[in-house]
């Protein structure tokens, strides 16, 4: 007598198409639990002005005497033969001369914040910044630099702040991905999806990867010929199969969970397609925003969609300048001050075109932003008569803006070469600790057990820096 043929068995006789593969690989990943319950909308811990977040990831590590740390006494000294205690640099290499900038800081706005002559658009709205001069981090190397100013961690595996803002807010849309990335078209950051992985929580909370250029999301559109009664057949027939596996596999949630992301992907099509679309935009917001300039038009599009994701309630955006490594990133070891003005320009006007916007539509007050990269550089030459700098994670700068922050201020000071984070120092976990305060969420509460413990991105530290508060 013949045995009963399980849906597994009659995947693979009947070669299931597209959606048989696709279901077959969904049965053999990690489990997961169920998708439409836990990105629902949650409610935060405390009232909070921030309802979503962007974070402009500048890969490869922005100079901060170049960019928000004016030292006077480096310029002075600039040329003069470094005497320290550090006889190397990252990776053993050479510490040169000490390396004045080369760019011009002004007084900006009525707080008169200091702000580098790389970033004229950006300056506009100095009165809203809050720059941190004082960030320090445990590694000088990009890929743990990197996966630290993310997960807090610089080990694999560990959820993103995407994801953890993600599973403690869930998301107002459900028909677009509640945390999106958008990462740069020469390369990702070195650890790729790590960056943005939800580690050991559910895959639900992971960021979406969109690309760069003119088809951001693959697949959007169905194949040709499945018109979308074909489609909703299929999806229906698909959940009607998944619902008589589970009936048998009752401890079993990977599936139905796993099918969700379908039926996300189903909505997806026209809400998504509405979204990646630019062409519609106004020639003035175009220009607004670099799209026209081969230089800008990449960032700008990437801005551009986010304040389109932001008004469609999307609750993390997070993009990034600089991808692959070296000299296509913030990592200036060769020529610093070129490379800068080269990512700079990519970045500056979109990033104001996007403040701009925020403020129009009315979510500047809703909207927290972060700007910066893995950690700093340093004052010296990498190398004698090389304007290259190397990496420095003692001390560097990054801004907060939007909703909740108090704007036109910097906060903490490195020593007076630059070096090192001497006043009001602030370690990454303190970044993320008020990170998730702006959005209503005590870091101290938001945890997750795993491996017996209840985990958190801040881990057994992090204060929230009181001062970025409005």
């Amino acid at each position: 007598m013949p045995t009963k043929k399980t849906r597994r068995d009659f995947l693979w006789e009947t070669g299931g198409g597209f959606a048989g593969v696709a279901l077959m690989d969904l049965l053999t990943r990690d489990r997961v639990v169920s998708a439409n319950s836990i990105l629902a909308p949650k409610k935060p811990h405390f009232a909070a002005k921030a309802k979503r977040a962007v974070f402009l990831f500048m890969n490869g590590a922005p100079s901060q005497v170049d960019t928000f740390d004016p030292k006077p006494e480096l310029t002075k000294r600039s040329g003069q033969a470094y005497k320290g205690p550090l006889t190397v640099g990252s990776n053993g290499r050479a510490i040169g001369y000490l390396m004045g900038s080369p760019f011009e800081f002004k007084p900006r706005g009525k707080s008169g914040l200091p702000i580098s002559e790389l970033f004229p658009h950006t300056a506009k709205f100095a009165d809203d910044l809050c720059v941190i001069r004082s960030m320090h981090t445990d590694t000088a190397a990009h890929a743990s630099g990197c996966l630290q100013m993310n997960t807090g961690s610089i080990f694999l595996g560990k959820p993103s702040a995407g994801a953890w803002v993600t599973y403690g807010l869930g998301t107002d849309n459900q028909s677009l991905p509640a945390f999106v990335v958008m990462t740069d078209p020469r390369g990702g950051p070195i650890g790729s999806a790590s960056n943005w992985t939800a580690g050991y929580m559910p895959a639900a909370y992971q960021g979406t990867l969109f690309r760069s250029g003119a088809a951001p999301l693959l697949d959007l559109q169905p194949p040709a010929g499945v018109n979308d009664k074909t489609q909703r057949q299929s999806l229906d027939l698909l959940h009607k199969l998944n619902t008589e596996h589970l009936a048998s596999h009752a401890e079993d949630s990977e599936l139905s969970a796993r099918i969700a992301s379908y039926e996300l992907a189903y909505r997806m099509q026209m809400e998504a397609a509405a979204v990646v679309d630019l062409s519609r935009e106004s020639a003035t917001t175009r220009e607004r925003y670099g799209l026209n300039d081969r230089l800008t038009a990449d960032f700008g599009r990437k801005c551009l969609m986010t304040r389109r994701l932001l008004e469609k309630g999307v609750r993390f955006v997070q993009l990034y300048s600089g991808g692959g490594h070296i000299e296509d990133t913030w990592d200036g070891h060769n020529d610093c001050i070129t490379n800068h003005k080269l990512h700079a320009g990519e970045t500056d006007k979109p990033t104001a075109a996007l403040i701009e916007d925020l403020k129009a539509t009315g979510l500047w007050d809703e909207t927290l932003l972060l700007w910066g990269g893995e950690f700093g550089r340093t004052p010296t030459s990498e190398g004698v008569g090389k304007p290259g700098r190397d990496h420095d994670w003692h001390g560097f700068s990054m801004w907060l803006a939007g909703a909740g922050v108090k704007g036109g201020q910097a906060i903490g000071a490195t020593d007076e070469l630059g070096f090192a984070a001497v006043e009001e120092r602030v370690h990454v976990s303190d970044l993320h600790a008020t990170l998730l305060h702006l959005m209503g969420l005590d870091h101290t509460k938001l945890t997750y057990f795993y491996q017996g413990f209840n985990q958190r991105i801040t881990g057994v530290r992090g204060e929230v820096v009181k001062k970025v508060l409005a």
